[in-house]
């Protein structure tokens, strides 16, 4: 018979043995924050909240990722930095942010006039996805920037109107009389050499610039997220038509080392988070802007104006002036825009034409009203 103490000390070896395994096979759960560039009212901040609950729900809990607003740990400009030295694990911004640290970050954000060229939103998301340019992406920050980031393209937010005005504008003439907050980097460079006074700032400064009178015109998003900034409660006067970001892309950043800790498994899910986000964000452009022109012109009483036309060959002159300063000095610059460019030969007429489609469909639709 078995003494009493052998029979205590062999049941806590099993309950030892059954505990140990319980925590072999139990999940380890991480937490990626991700620091934005938008303040929490901004439908990309819901956007983003969406990306992270995909996440969490294919992961099983197993990834838990936290979305914070501008400015909750770093100032906007800042997030890259943030990002590559591993202060957060993720940030959310545009890659035109960081062009003062290479001028052509800003080309797979936004590329201005669409590279010259004509690329819209949808080409421009196939270049990313068929043309080779999220490869170039990785290749700005692994080889060029050199930091510590793998990124993703997430929120195709184009195309972003010309903005708000404290007065109307009846031609590229008056615009120039006006101080303007436009996007840093490049395309800020291209109101310049339009002779525009433009001025870069981040998206929570930019009503209490206009309430100051530091600035008499802004552009931001797109009416949805304006509406969230407050800009109608500033000025009543706004220019849908803008040729600066008539296509526009968000990106999450990731911290290398933290993603390369990640199992494959969870790293597929946040590429296919990464995804499904392009969708999302196409059908809350499409819905909630339209909704939300429809509260400017009946709530705020906002006048929706068409951007004068002398404003286009303008901007496009300028746009080539510029891009071209750049591709001459820069050989990563040049490599991204003939990129896009030779991928415009064949995409941009055949995609135009079928544009053309929707918009007679929708015009003739709209003169039967």
């Amino acid at each position: 018979m078995r003494q009493p103490w052998l029979l205590r000390l062999l049941a806590g070896v099993a309950a030892l043995m059954l505990a140990a395994g319980a925590f072999a096979q139990a999940p380890q759960q991480l937490k990626m924050r991700i620091q934005t560039a938008v303040p929490s009212a901004s439908i990309y901040f819901e956007l983003m909240k969406r990306f992270g609950g995909h996440i969490d729900k294919m992961s099983a809990g197993r990834l838990k990722v936290e979305i914070l607003p501008d400015g909750a740990v770093v100032p906007a400009f800042e997030i890259l930095d943030a990002v590559d030295k591993g202060i957060v694990e993720g940030g959310y911004a545009w890659t035109h942010y960081w062009s003062g640290k290479h001028p052509a970050a800003g080309l797979f954000s936004n590329p201005m006039a669409g590279a010259g060229v004509g690329l819209d939103q949808l080409s421009h998301v196939a270049w990313l996805y068929e043309g080779g340019g999220n490869e170039l992406l990785q290749k700005l920050y692994t080889d060029v920037l050199k930091v510590n980031v793998v990124a993703f393209m997430v929120h195709p937010m184009g195309p972003d109107p010309l903005g708000w005005f404290k007065q109307p504008i009846k031609s590229t003439a008056d615009f120039k009389k006006m101080k303007y907050r436009s996007p840093p980097g490049i395309t800020g460079e291209i109101f310049k050499e339009m002779g525009v006074s433009a001025v870069a700032l981040p998206g929570g400064e930019i009503v209490p610039a206009a309430q100051r009178g530091v600035i008499d015109a802004a552009e931001w998003i797109g009416p949805a997220d304006d509406i969230n900034l407050g800009l109608q409660t500033v000025w009543k006067h706004y220019y849908l038509q803008g040729l600066h970001q008539s296509t526009d892309v968000g990106e999450v950043l990731i911290n290398k080392s933290f993603w390369n800790k990640l199992p494959p498994d969870l790293q597929e899910m946040v590429r296919t988070a990464a995804t499904a986000s392009m969708t999302e964000t196409y059908t809350f452009n499409v819905f909630r802007n339209a909704k939300a022109i429809v509260r400017l012109k009946n709530e705020f009483k906002v006048q929706i104006h068409d951007t004068p036309k002398d404003f286009f060959p303008e901007f496009v002159r300028a746009t080539n002036v510029v891009l071209e300063r750049y591709s001459v000095k820069d050989p990563f610059f040049k490599q991204v825009l003939d990129s896009q460019r030779n991928f415009a030969k064949d995409v941009v007429p055949y995609w135009t034409n079928i544009l053309d489609l929707y918009s007679n469909l929708g015009n003739a639709a709209l003169q039967k009203k």
